[in-house]
């Protein structure tokens, strides 16, 4: 009987240690794919950074631009074209000539 119950045991522990490495394998398997899925969306989002930092310079070099202009609207030479062009104002003793298309 002695035999049998240790004929037993040997085999509950094959059997046991071959469940618990199927596990870890599965396990193994497991992290790896998502590890594979999380450098992926690391380099995805490192990509969305980049066109962010892009899009932030360009919107900064626009406030520049607009900044720039509203100086420029407060001068008088910005007067003095917006009075000819969209008004058609002139000084006292300026000649126009235009065409006659």
């Amino acid at each position: 009987m002695a035999r049998k119950s240790a004929y037993r045991k040997k085999r509950q522990n094959k059997m046991g240690m071959l469940l618990v490495t199927t596990v870890v394998l599965m396990m193994l398997i497991v992290v790896a794919v998502k590890s594979i899925e999380l450098r992926e969306k690391r380099a995805s989002y490192m990509a969305r950074e980049e066109a962010l930092m892009q899009d932030i310079a360009a919107e900064e070099a626009r406030t520049e631009e607009i900044a720039e202009y509203e100086k420029y609207t407060q001068t008088k030479k910005y007067v003095e074209e917006i009075a000819k062009d969209k008004l058609g104002l002139v000084y006292e003793g300026e000649i126009i000539f235009k065409d006659e298309n």
